[in-house]
């Protein structure tokens, strides 16, 4: 907020377009969004690609969907015939979903908004929160940034309630406001974040193509791999789970600190390390399953997996590029209704062609060229991203 030089506290943000003046109004969220009830369907109720009611489940939430959902280009799936619910309330464009828990207060309460349905029949699911604004005070497309702004996470951070997993109900919203400027305002705030989003959404779609290519490069050139031993992952490196707490991590960077990875593609940070080598990491839970490589000293989720101390016939670099090939053996041999986990057994019973270590060598330096194209185009679409995440800090009360 900015003060006049009076230092009276003005309802307005520190960044905002020249052409608006005057006052932001403060409302609580209690009273601009009226609430309905969700259901509680697991993904074992649910299915892509089919013609019935759309579901949002709250991990959609947290990983898969941007703050503004268009159903024309989204997907969301659908519930199984035998599982609709005998009561709901289809969602309106304009409405609001958040997550209501997460294991870190960055994510309790994340939010989307439906932009545009697309004609579609959708209602919010298992952990959701479904808002919306009937006394219409707001534009179709501002609340879902407003409700992912700075100021609005402070606010939640503050209430969140709980230890291992952090959550919120209905009730939360009355401690909780938002600021709202005139309509034009909203609309202007709301298209240059909208613009950014579409434009970091293109920046994935050149890194996907990326990933897309070197996976077909890999599966092409793993296939025909025939001089070399064939063993089993875990009889030429050791796996272990992690230890550390997402709530002990931090998104910014301390002095001393050291890199931290879970299941988010989000960089932490944490204050101790607990392993400090060459290593291969998993995220344990999920809906896709890629590996990462780091060298060097990090902290790990304990749902989270690393692959250390490779045998001197392997080469540790070649071992996370052929990983990167086994997603579908991941996705197929995961347990769990609610979310899809990973077990120690099944990376152990990996089978790895293994050619000569000059044979690796050549294969690795391939995929290193294709990685670092890769790495300069995610270093665009970062910059992106921390230009969205300044507006969200600055353009909001």
């Amino acid at each position: 907020m900015a003060t006049d030089n009076k230092n009276k506290v003005l309802n307005v943000p520190h960044l905002r377009f020249p052409e608006f003046s005057g006052e932001w109004e403060k409302c609580k969220v209690s009273d601009l969004l009226d609430f309905y009830s969700t259901n509680s369907l697991s993904w074992e109720q649910l299915e892509y690609d089919t013609n019935t009611m759309m579901n949002l489940h709250y991990g959609l939430i947290h990983v898969g969907l941007p703050t503004m959902v268009d159903l024309s280009k989204d997907k969301l799936p659908n519930i199984k015939e035998d599982n609709i619910p005998k009561n709901f309330e289809l969602c309106k464009e304009g409405d609001v979903a958040f997550a209501d828990a997460s294991e870190d207060t960055n994510e309790v309460a994340k939010t989307i908004e439906f932009y545009n349905l697309a004609e579609k029949n959708v209602v919010c699911g298992l952990h959701t929160i479904h808002g919306r604004d009937n006394k219409h005070k707001t534009i179709v497309g501002f609340k879902g940034y407003a409700f992912s702004s700075t100021a609005f996470h402070n606010q939640i951070r503050r209430i969140a309630q709980g230890t291992k997993i952090y959550s919120i109900s209905t009730k939360n919203f009355s401690e909780c406001h938002i600021g709202l400027p005139s309509k034009p305002e909203q609309t202007k705030i709301a298209t240059l974040l909208r613009l950014i989003d579409e434009r970091i959404a293109t920046q994935n779609k050149i890194i996907e193509d990326l990933k897309k290519l070197k996976s077909v490069i890999s599966k092409s050139i793993f296939s025909l791999i025939e001089d070399g031993k064939s063993m089993l992952l875990g009889d030429v490196a050791h796996i272990s789970n992690g230890c550390g707490d997402v709530q002990d991590a931090d998104t910014i960077k301390r002095e001393g600190w050291y890199p931290f990875f879970d299941r988010s593609e989000e960089q932490k940070w944490f204050p101790t390390y607990s392993i400090d080598k060459e290593a291969i990491i998993y995220a344990g839970e999920g809906q896709s399953f890629y590996p990462r490589y780091y060298k060097g000293k990090f902290a790990l989720h304990q749902r989270c997996y690393a692959i250390t101390d490779f045998s001197e016939i392997l080469s540790p670099k070649y071992c996370y590029y052929f990983m990167g090939t086994l997603n579908s053996y991941f996705i197929r041999n995961a347990v769990g209704s609610t979310v899809p986990s990973l077990r120690i057994d099944m990376f152990q019973k990996v089978k790895l062609r293994i050619p000569s270590i000059k044979r690796q060598k050549d294969i690795v330096s391939m995929f290193d060229m294709l990685n670092m194209k890769c790495e300069n185009e995610t270093s665009i679409m970062v910059l992106f991203k921390e230009q969205k995440f300044h507006l969200l800090q600055q353009m909001f009360i």
